[in-house]
């Protein structure tokens, strides 16, 4: 008969228990209760195993029962284990209850149950108390549930009274503090511990991480004796935290070995950073190299998809989670759903949505934002009312879908009146962004006055937000006594806002006030504000193409002028006029109707019309709001091209078709 070694089985049970790819804890295995002796006697030692030989043939009757037993114990602990891996608690301890026989391996097993679950303080107390024999695997776990339910105080005093302390216990008690953000607390243990291993330092490199204080991350990281791949992720994610890139692509090359969490801190960096084409080049590199992505890698990369707009990319993420078990999960769906939103597709988003057997809130309001910023504003409504309808409280995300939707649809006294309702009806307090909501709403229906006197009575100091979406409704209306306001007090709150001396220029040039504007550019100039360029882009073939106005780069320009100029000509015979109001330059007539014909938009729809297959839409997508001479030469485009254009801007998606937009003009 084989004995099991007690120490290796003891390892064995817990990492049944927890999950490998969650090493919250490394326990350390001591001694387990011997299950044929009296239990109020001395336990097995650590080196039972080594005091009898591994594999023992036997006739003796009493021998072999007992070996019988100590097998259903193994046995019973697996499945206690499996149970409390998969958080049936209840069926853990049926079977529990059941055995004649416990090790210290089965307490322990359904104490680290209680300890899985919030609110179990009581039941994990009153367990650990009648454990016969508690290990330090026992005093581990019961520390956890300390730090989870108790706080860390109680959970220190716990700590000091421990009668054998492992490097698991300081761990467990560092981890607590450090996750927490008391970082002093957690460097004075890491200072009184007797034995550090590589744990301790990914800790405390991590919680600083976390806390902002990069420095002392770096300094520890370069103390640290064993860099394990848990501190060299943390670095990166801190890194990419501050913006420093080239540091985190630096250790990214470097560190030798990489896990899954390691490549995605690189993905979501790069796509939270705004640099989303590099996030997706590493999603394909990863793929290519044939790691699986989990979750948290498929979300950052449909998030990288729907900045880009890359439809094919997030088509072929979409086939992944259908294969994978994410399949029938919410988050999952409505991350997909985002991303058809706003890659341009509403239809198979909500296809989609349909499909989805569990919608929760968030699922909901990505549906409702899709259909506002698609200026599909009535039918947005109508989700919202059926999502309340259907007993999903919202929250106030989906307000800021609500204000959206009638925003873009014009439906201005029906916004207020959601917007007053929200605290009075649902409790749900206002913030910045639906008072920027407002400010929008108000500003592009022409009352300038109101959306002031509403800034005014903010509850909180307005935002660098607000002032800017007040100075792009004064651009709109042409009120340059407001958009000087506006201005005045954007610049106040962010000196190096772009934005504040564009928008402002752009009044001013409206109203053909050209010393005002080389004025604010001179201004600009003097404080090195640099202007955010504008580009356009489209997909073709699962190629992204870029253009920036007057673009002189892109390989076939030659045949993209010649087909500009073609519509030129037949737009202006279907009754075309340029609106010289958005050549933002003091210059003559035909140089200024040859600059907006060179409008990014403009060459990215040209290249469309050549590439892309007839039947199927145009989608191209713009990092700025487009311009109102491009949007009526759009309307013009489509017409005279029988093609559906589909343009995302900043604010909104455009659908042109047949001479006319679906915003109704009105953006």
């Amino acid at each position: 008969m084989y004995l099991r070694n007690a120490k290796n089985w003891n390892c064995l049970a817990f990492l049944l228990i927890f999950s490998p790819t969650k090493q919250n804890f490394h326990f350390s295995s001591l001694t387990i209760q011997n299950p044929y002796a009296n239990p109020n006697k001395e336990a097995v030692p650590v080196n039972f195993a080594s005091q009898t030989p591994p594999l023992v043939r036997t006739t003796d009757p009493s021998f072999q029962s007992s070996a019988h037993i100590h097998s259903d114990v193994i046995s019973s602990n697996k499945i206690i284990a499996r149970y409390i891996r998969s958080g049936n608690i209840d069926s853990a301890l049926r079977i529990f209850n059941r055995m004649a026989v416990k090790t210290t391996v089965t307490w322990n097993s359904v104490l680290a149950g209680y300890s899985k679950v919030s609110g179990k303080m009581k039941e994990a107390q009153q367990l650990f108390d009648k454990i016969p024999q508690p290990d330090a695997v026992s005093y581990n776990i019961m520390l956890a549930c300390y730090i989870q339910n108790s706080g860390l105080e109680t959970a220190l005093a716990f700590f000091d009274q421990m009668p054998v302390k492992d490097t698991a216990s300081w761990n467990t008690m560092i981890s607590g503090f450090a996750q927490n953000g008391k970082m002093d607390r957690a460097r004075e243990l890491f200072l009184a511990m007797p034995e550090k291993n590589s744990v301790t330092w990914s800790a405390m490199i991590s919680g600083y991480v976390e806390c902002g204080k990069l420095d002392l991350a770096e300094e520890l990281f370069e103390l640290a004796p064993v860099k394990s791949v848990v501190a060299w992720t943390a670095m990166i994610s801190g890194y990419m935290k501050f913006r420093k890139m080239e540091l985190a692509e630096r250790f990214f090359k470097e560190m030798p070995v990489k896990n899954l969490v390691t490549w995605n801190a690189m993905i979501a960096g790069y796509v939270e950073n705004s640099q989303a084409e590099d996030g997706l080049k590493l999603f394909r590199m990863m793929l290519g190299y044939g790691i699986k992505p989990n979750s948290s890698t498929l979300s950052s990369a449909l998030l990288g998809c729907s900045e880009l707009s890359a439809l094919q990319l997030g088509k072929q993420v979409h086939q992944i989670v259908c294969k994978s078990h994410l399949s029938n999960d919410t988050t999952a769906g409505t991350s997909i759903i985002s991303m058809y939103c706003k890659c341009g597709v509403l239809e198979d988003a909500w296809k989609l949505f349909l499909e989805i057997p569990k919608k929760d809130v968030v699922t909901w309001n990505s549906m409702i934002s899709g259909y506002a910023q698609h200026g599909a504003g009535e039918r947005a409504l109508q989700l919202f009312e059926q999502m309340r309808d259907e007993g999903i409280k919202p929250d106030w995300i989906s307000f800021v879908s609500v204000l959206l939707a009638c925003n873009h649809a014009g439906l201005v006294d029906l916004g207020i009146q959601y917007f007053d309702s929200m605290m009075k009806d649902y409790r749900v307090e206002a913030r910045a962004y639906h008072y920027t909501c407002m400010v929008d709403l108000l500003g592009r229906a022409g009352k300038l006055a109101e959306a002031v006197n509403l800034i005014n009575g903010m509850p909180f100091k307005p935002h660098c937000a607000i002032f800017g979406t007040l100075l792009g409704a004064c651009r709109i209306h042409k009120n340059l006594e407001i958009a000087e306001f506006a201005a005045k007090n954007l610049l106040t709150l962010d000196p190096n806002s772009a934005a504040a001396y564009v928008q402002l220029a752009n009044v001013y040039a409206a109203m053909n006030r050209w010393d005002h504007v080389a004025r604010v550019r001179q201004s600009m100039k003097d404080n090195k504000v640099v202007k955010t360029p504008g580009y356009s882009w489209i997909e073709i073939k699962s190629v992204v193409h870029e253009f920036r106005s007057s673009d002189r780069l892109h390989p076939e320009l030659a045949s993209i002028h010649e087909k500009l100029n073609e519509l030129e000509k037949k737009m202006k015979l279907a009754g075309y006029i340029p609106d010289l109001e958005f050549a933002l330059h003091d210059v003559g007539k035909e140089q200024k109707e040859q600059l907006l014909l060179r409008h990014s938009e403009k060459l990215a729809i040209a290249f469309g019309l050549m590439k892309v297959p007839l039947g199927a839409p145009i989608r191209v997508f713009k990092n700025l709001r487009v311009c109102g001479d491009c949007h009526n030469a759009i309307k013009y485009i489509s017409a005279i091209e029988g093609r559906e254009i589909i343009v995302r801007d900043t604010i909104r998606f455009h659908h042109f078709k047949d001479g006319s937009c679906s915003c109704g003009d009105y953006w």
